[in-house]
């Protein structure tokens, strides 16, 4: 398998009143939140890695009509957990993760990908943040009211 490109995306997901929907990680149970991922391919842009992995991740279409992801020109270069480090190429130690968001009604449907994630929960603002794992994207989502002003 080749090795992850330390470059990826994250989608915070929430509704108009900025309930946050977050997602339990498959291999590390307790371990809550947004979608997630790392581009295919080194050239791969930024906001089709985000409609993928939103897909992927929920079975959430962005058509950009509807649903509208929103790129927040906002990266975050973080430490790769160790646990994680042999998906990278040797040495590689840090990634870079780019922010992005999404309004989508209360009552989508949701669909896991049963191999990456074992449950959902919408939650409010604080406590989806407080339920995340990681910091970057704990403080994207107490960002939120920042990015979408309208709640």
């Amino acid at each position: 398998m080749p090795h992850k490109i330390p470059e990826s995306v994250l989608v915070v997901i929430h509704t108009a009143d900025l309930e946050v929907l977050l997602i339990e990680r498959a291999d590390r149970p307790g371990f809550w939140q947004s979608v997630t991922g790392s581009l295919d391919r080194p050239d791969e842009p930024l906001l089709e890695t985000a409609t993928r992995e939103l897909f992927e991740e929920t079975g959430i279409v962005a058509d950009g009509e509807r649903i509208v992801l929103n790129d927040w020109h906002l990266s975050n270069i973080y430490e790769i957990y160790e646990t994680w480090r042999h998906r990278y190429a040797p040495g590689v130690t840090h990634n870079t993760e780019h922010v992005f968001s999404v309004c989508v009604p209360r009552d989508i449907a949701i669909t896991l990908a049963p191999r990456e994630h074992v449950a959902y929960a919408w939650l409010p603002l604080l406590a989806a943040a407080d339920r995340c794992f990681s910091s970057s994207n704990a403080e994207a989502i107490l960002q939120l009211r920042h990015h979408f002003p309208a709640a």
